[in-house]
């Protein structure tokens, strides 16, 4: 019997708004049969980050040779480092039949949307209940210095304006309330497809 090819849901909304927990919140489920993208990034591990789990940490030339042999699915430049999801990793997952969860950024949801046509494609978008909230999420990481916070949330508020181009909104006021709807969602979507 052939496998049926596995969804690409797309997890995306600003920088701090809980992607990072709400996705391994979601992947619990072993009903679902998820798999996690892991993006490839320039930037340095923060610490716990494991590289090959969290993501892959390459230098700025290799990441530059993937977006030239046009190994990325989506990729964009951040705060100054490069981040992006190499396709051949998805496709293999999802050609095995597994649900591949992208966590990524707006303006990379957006290139995996006009990329990717079929009808395999669920994205939701994260928003904070309010606004304090992300830049509480934001300060609280303590990783980064006080210009990189304000590109981050200067871009946040813009973002949380994008929500149009969304199949879901969400709003992550709890963890666990917003991983249950966005599982549920995913659950109807695939009884759908039997």
């Amino acid at each position: 019997m052939e496998n049926k090819k596995g969804l690409l849901i797309i997890l995306s909304g600003p920088s701090g708004v809980g992607k990072g927990t709400l996705r391994k919140e979601i992947v619990k489920d072993n009903t679902l049969n998820l798999g996690y993208s892991i993006s490839m990034t320039t930037r340095p591990p923060r610490e716990g980050e494991k590289d090959g789990v969290d993501y892959y940490f390459v230098s700025e030339d290799e990441f530059l040779r993937d977006i030239e042999d046009g190994n990325f699915l989506e990729h964009a430049k951040f705060v100054g480092h490069y981040y992006g999801t190499p396709s051949y990793k998805v496709e293999e997952m999802r050609n095995k039949g597994i649900n591949v969860i992208l966590e990524i950024e707006i303006n990379g949801a957006k290139q995996v949307m006009k990329k990717v046509k079929d009808d395999g494609v669920i994205s939701f978008f994260l928003m904070p209940p309010n606004f304090e909230a992300l830049e509480n999420r934001i300060r609280n990481r303590r990783s980064e210095p006080e210009e990189v916070i304000q590109e981050r949330l200067n871009k946040g508020l813009k973002e949380m304006t994008m929500t149009g181009s969304y199949d879901h909104v969400i709003i992550n006021d709890d963890i666990q309330r917003a991983a249950e709807e966005i599982k549920s969602i995913i659950s109807n979507k695939l009884a759908m497809m039997k």
